[in-house]
């Protein structure tokens, strides 16, 4: 099995006695993490340890694919924790690894990523875009606001500097009001 650690440390942490508890305890588990160590609780010996944040350029990053394909991975775990960590790795190794692939929530509970739970992946990505609940309508009114909020913001800062602009011709034609030698300054 394979677990891409793209959240949280402590929800792999508090995964892993679940994933023994219902696989086997003698499940070898590798991860693929953007930290530096194994999460707590994992076994130095018996875990491959990928880090990705050490791929650098295509040519590392393809090699580490493909080392990790030529594993027998059945299983590829993903932690979706809305945390934008290692989001173009995680479902770059959901596609690209022959593994039955699960997600991983914040809560630390798990679904599969196939036909027969589609209605979860639905909710789950429903969820995740801020389409639920309230957001189905604030979400979209926020996408067709977003144009007129920025044109007015434009606008704004045009007549700020035009404002500005016509003051300090005006400075240099008449001189300043502030001036000390100007007679009409009001003591």
């Amino acid at each position: 099995m394979l677990l891409v650690e793209s959240g949280s440390r402590g929800l792999l942490e508090g995964l892993l006695g679940v994933l023994r508890a219902s696989w086997s305890a003698d499940l070898p588990i590798d991860v693929a993490t953007c930290y530096g160590s194994l999460p707590a609780g994992f076994d130095p010996a018996a875990t491959r340890l990928y880090r990705l944040n050490e791929c650098r350029g295509a040519a590392a990053r393809l090699r580490l694919m493909r080392e990790m394909a030529a594993r027998p991975y059945s299983h590829v775990g993903i932690v979706c924790s809305a945390e934008p960590i290692l989001a173009r790795w995680k479902w770059m190794l959901a596609l690209r690894l022959p593994a039955k692939v699960f997600i991983i929530n914040e809560n630390g509970d798990f679904f599969w990523v196939d036909r027969s739970h589609l209605s979860s992946v639905r909710r789950f990505a429903v969820a995740r875009a801020g389409l639920a609940g309230m957001g189905a309508v604030r979400t979209p009114a926020r996408l067709i606001a977003l144009p007129f909020t920025l044109a007015a913001l434009a606008l704004y800062a045009a007549a700020v500097h035009a404002r500005r602009l016509t003051r300090l011709a005006v400075w240099r034609v008449f001189g300043s009001p502030w001036r000390p030698d100007n007679p009409d300054r009001a003591a």
